[in-house]
């Protein structure tokens, strides 16, 4: 590797739905990671990779930090504060519509006890008057000395070189750990599940988020060079399997058409989705059952 080759981990944290998935998408340039208007749509730690000349950004997401209410949630909390020990650095991901509360406080508390360099990161300054960004920044910046703080908006590709090139000045020399052209350590089945979950969670209701997972059974290539998806969504209750599937099958069928569309981008084929919805009691507290969704 050439000399000045820098590269490094990057833990992305913040509150629930304050835009890290977008960020990182918009940053890799390809959709990896789940995006929804719903909070804790990411569940497991996933790695993505951003290549360029002369460095590699190995960017963890993270669940959102929040105080948990079941056992799923404990997992995910436990995910993002391990994964804030094993960095080079932390971006904490702000949203600049949204004061600064309990919830960021919380992960502030956090943050104070590690020793890892961490950059504010306002999102969405697209959506505010450039007046307000001033007394947002010096807020935060109150209550913990940042490395660097770094406005951005995700959603509308604002100043994201600033931040890569900010990211890069605080990393050390390092090797590539990745080939150029890999974006994710994740099995396909696990990118393609949460594919389908993701439009579970656009298509259904308040009540449905986090009573979801879906299990990818099958990922099947026929010789025509086409591919065939079987996966299952499964929920907690009778009443939530009739939400998913809609009347007449309408809302499962809109799922399958949906996600059918960035499964085909994810594997450069033809593809056709198998969709099931069945129930499994309270899930999310079962130990059992959430290490064979993959929540170890």
């Amino acid at each position: 590797m050439e000399k000045g080759y820098k590269s490094g981990f990057v833990a992305v944290i913040g509150r629930p739905n304050v835009g890290k998935s977008t960020l990182i998408n918009s940053l890799i340039g390809q959709k990896v990671l789940i995006m929804s208007d719903k909070p804790q749509t990411t569940r497991n730690r996933i790695l993505c990779v951003l290549s360029l000349d002369d460095a590699q950004i190995l960017f963890l997401d993270t669940p959102g930090i929040h105080k948990p209410r079941h056992k799923l949630g404990e997992y995910m909390v436990n995910a993002a504060k391990n994964t804030l020990k094993e960095v080079d650095l932390i971006l904490f991901v702000v949203d600049a519509n949204e004061k600064m509360g309990p919830g960021e406080e919380y992960i502030l508390e956090y943050l104070r006890e590690t020793k890892t360099p961490v950059f504010l990161v306002v999102n969405k300054i697209d959506t505010i008057d450039k007046k307000a960004l001033l007394p947002i920044i010096s807020n935060y910046q109150k209550e913990y000395n940042f490395a660097a703080t770094v406005p951005i908006s995700a959603l509308e590709h604002m100043n994201l070189t600033s931040l890569t090139d900010e990211i890069k000045n605080h990393l050390e020399e390092g090797p590539q750990y990745y080939p150029s052209d890999m974006v994710t350590d994740q099995p396909e089945r696990l990118i393609i599940g949460e594919m389908i979950r993701e439009k579970v969670l656009h298509l259904t209701r308040e009540e449905i988020p986090h009573a979801i997972a879906v299990e990818v059974e099958e990922v099947k290539t026929r010789e025509n060079g086409d591919i065939y998806v079987r996966a299952v969504i499964y929920v907690e209750r009778e009443s939530q399997k009739g939400i998913v599937i809609g009347a007449k099958g309408s809302v499962l069928k809109e799922v399958g058409k949906q996600a059918r569309k960035d499964i085909e981008v994810l594997m450069g084929a033809k593809v056709y989705t198998d969709i099931w919805v069945k129930v499994k009691k309270d899930w999310r507290n079962r130990e059992g059952i959430l290490r064979n969704f993959g929540y170890e």
